[in-house]
Formats: C-alpha cells, sequence, structure tokens
C-alpha cells in the first residue's frame, strides 16, 4: 500500500530569503527526492502544513493509518526522513515502534492523527 510524504516546500524556518533563493522546505524535498524515495512512499510538495513555528515540517499519512506530523527539519534530515517513510509504509498501521524510529522522528514529532473514520450514509 502506498502511503504520501507531505513536503511543506514553503516552509522559511524563520529564515530571511533573497528573491531567487529557494526556501529551506523546498530544499527539504529536494534532498528527499535526491536521497532516493523508497518503494510504497509517494512524495508530494504541499504549500504549507500550519507548522510554521516549528521550522520545516512533513506529514506522513496512508489509508486506515495513523499520521504523523513532524518539524525542526532540515535538507540535513533528509537521510532520517527517508529511513522513517520507509518505516512507517512498512508499519500495517503507520505506528513503528520508538525504537526503530529515527532519532528525527523520535524528537521532533508535532502531530499524531489517528486514522479517518469512514462513517457509513445514514439510511434514507
Amino acid at each position: 500500500m502506498t502511503v504520501t510524504l507531505h513536503v511543506c516546500i514553503t516552509c522559511r524556518a524563520g529564515q530571511p530569503l533573497r528573491e531567487d533563493e529557494p526556501t529551506p522546505g523546498a530544499r527539504l524535498h529536494i534532498a528527499i527526492l535526491e536521497a532516493g524515495v523508497p518503494e510504497g512512499v509517494n512524495v508530494v510538495p504541499v504549500e504549507c502544513l500550519s507548522a510554521c513555528s516549528q521550522g520545516c515540517s512533513i506529514a506522513l499519512s496512508g489509508p486506515q493509518r495513523w499520521s504523523y506530523v513532524y518539524g525542526r527539519l532540515s535538507d540535513a534530515s533528509a537521510p532520517d526522513v527517508i529511513a522513517g517513510a520507509a518505516a512507517y509504509a512498512a508499519a500495517p498501521d503507520g505506528i513503528v515502534p520508538w525504537r526503530s524510529r529515527p532519532e528525527t522522528f523520535r524528537k521532533q514529532s508535532l502531530a499524531r492523527i489517528p486514522p479517518i473514520a469512514v462513517v457509513p450514509e445514514a439510511a434514507e
């Protein structure tokens, strides 16, 4: 089953930027793609994850899985993001045992969101 790694490409990480300079979030996105995306992970750039005060951020989600938001990342975090995304994709419910998570994922989790329950349509 494919999971989605959302990468906020507009994150400025609190840094002033020149007009021609890529944002730290865009640099993180590029570093993740260059590091090699694991099988079963779809990387999607997004314009904002509303974690602006937490530096660069990503989110992992998938059908019938817990979702996670991680922050305080940089392009140097790409190897941990790739390792964490691979472990997330391999976990049937999205919950990776704490000790099996890369250190970045252990210390920089901003949110954990339960799977979205599918509510059957009301009978007419």
